[in-house]
C-alpha cells in the first residue's frame, strides 16, 4: 500500500504494532500518549481516539485498527463515502486471532493486505465479499494489474451478481492482455466474436475491448478497457495542441475505438520536442514517446512518403512510429489532415 497506518489502543495492541513495523518498516504505528514507552518506531498522539482514526482514515490508502470491530465502525462510519475513495480498512483482534478486512475489500485492497498480514502474524483472515468466499471472477478487480479501466461502472454490481449466483456469464475479449484469469470459472464461457456472444444464453458478459460498442448488449455488460492503442503522430514543430486533439479524436470516433484505451503518443524524435504534442499529453494524462529517424526507416510501412523523407529522413512518421512502439499490428493506416499533421493507430498485440 502507498501509505499504511496502525493504530493500536491498548497496551497489546502496541505490541502487534511494533511487530507490523518490523514486519513492513515503511508503515506508521500510532497508539495513546498515555500509554507511552520506550519502544522505538511508535507515534504517541495525545488528542482523543475518536479524532485521530479520522486523521488516519483520511489521509492514508490503508488503516490497520487493533482494537474491536465494532468500535472501529462506529468511529469511522460518519466519514465512509464510496468504494471508489475510500481507504481500505483492516481490523485485528487484541490478541492477534483474527485480521478481519472491513472495507474496500476488493477496490482498496484490503482483501490481499489481510491475507498477506494474517500470514506473517500467523493469524487467520476474515473475508467476506461474495467473489473471494466462492473463489469466482471479481468482476470490479478483473484485468487491474494490467491497468484496464472499466468503461461505465454503473453494471458492475449487477453483473457480480450474477457472476457469485453462478448464472450463465459470456466473456469475449479482443484486446489486452490474455493471462489475467487462470482458469474461468464453470459458469463463464469464451465467445470468438462478439455475434457468438450475442446469440448465447448468457445472462451478463464481460467484454475486453478497444473499440466502441453501439449496441443493447452493453446494458448487461462490463466493458474493460485496456491499454492496448498507440497514436503514431506525424506534425510540424509548430503543430497545436487543438490540432492535433481534433485529429486524435475524429481518427477515434471514425473507426470507432475507445480514447480509454489510448497507452501512448508517438512521434519522431524532433531537435526539439512539439509543444502541442506535449500539452496534449499532459491533458489526456497519456505518456508521449519519441522514436529516432533511424529507427523509423527501418520500420516497413503501408503508406511511404516520398516528401516526408526528405524532410525527416524516413518515409513515414506516424505508421512506423505506431507499429515500431506497439510491437504489434496497425489498424489504423495513415490518415492525413493537411497541412501538418498524420495520425496512424496500431494495437498492443499481448
Amino acid at each position: 500500500m502507498e501509505k499504511t497506518s496502525v493504530l493500536a489502543i491498548t497496551k497489546n495492541g502496541i505490541k502487534i504494532g511494533e511487530n507490523l513495523k518490523k514486519i513492513f518498516p515503511d508503515w506508521n504505528v500510532f497508539a495513546p500518549s498515555k500509554l507511552t514507552t520506550e519502544t522505538a518506531g511508535i507515534a504517541w498522539y495525545s488528542e482523543p481516539t475518536t479524532e485521530k482514526i479520522v486523521e488516519l482514515f483520511k489521509n492514508n490508502n490503508a488503516l490497520i485498527c487493533i482494537f474491536s470491530l465494532g468500535a472501529v465502525i462506529r468511529l469511522i462510519a460518519p466519514y465512509l463515502k464510496d468504494k471508489k475513495t475510500d481507504p481500505a480498512v483492516i481490523v485485528i483482534d487484541d490478541k492477534t486471532k483474527f485480521v478481519i478486512s472491513v472495507l474496500s475489500g476488493h477496490i482498496g485492497g484490503a482483501n490481499g493486505l489481510t491475507e498477506k498480514i494474517a500470514e506473517k502474524l500467523g493469524a487467520l483472515s476474515v473475508i467476506t465479499t461474495a467473489a473471494d468466499v466462492n473463489k469466482t471472477i471479481a468482476v470490479d478487480l478483473v484485468g487491474r494489474e494490467f491497468e484496464w479501466k472499466i468503461d461505465d461502472d454503473s453494471t458492475v454490481t449487477k453483473i457480480s451478481a450474477h457472476m457469485v449466483n453462478e448464472e450463465p456469464i459470456g466473456l469475449f475479449q479482443e484486446a489486452g492482455n490474455k493471462n489475467w484469469y487462470k482458469k474461468l470459472p464453470k459458469n463463464v464461457a469464451s465467445y470468438e466474436n462478439m455475434d457468438e456472444l450475442k446469440k448465447s444464453n448468457s445472462k451478463a458478459h464481460l467484454i475486453i475491448s478497444d473499440k466502441i460498442i453501439d449496441d443493447e448488449i452493453i446494458k448487461e455488460s462490463v466493458i474493460y478497457r485496456p491499454p492496448s492503442l498507440v497514436i503514431g503522430i506525424g506534425l510540424h514543430r509548430d503543430t497545436a495542441k487543438e490540432t492535433i486533439r481534433e485529429g486524435v479524436d475524429f481518427c477515434l470516433e471514425k473507426f470507432k475505438l475507445s480514447p480509454k484505451s489510448i497507452a501512448k503518443l508517438v512521434s519522431i524524435k524532433k531537435p526539439e520536442d512539439v509543444q502541442g504534442l506535449i500539452d496534449l499529453g499532459k491533458e489526456m494524462g497519456i505518456p508521449v514517446e519519441y522514436v529516432n529517424r533511424e529507427d523509423l526507416a527501418k520500420v516497413s510501412a503501408p503508406n511511404p512518403s516520398e516528401t516526408v523523407k526528405a524532410f525527416e529522413g524516413t518515409a513515414s512518421v506516424s505508421e512506423a512510429a505506431a507499429i515500431k512502439v506497439s510491437q504489434g499490428q496497425l489498424i489504423v493506416e495513415k490518415q492525413k489532415f493537411p497541412p501538418n499533421l498524420t495520425i496512424a493507430i496500431a494495437r498492443i498485440m499481448n
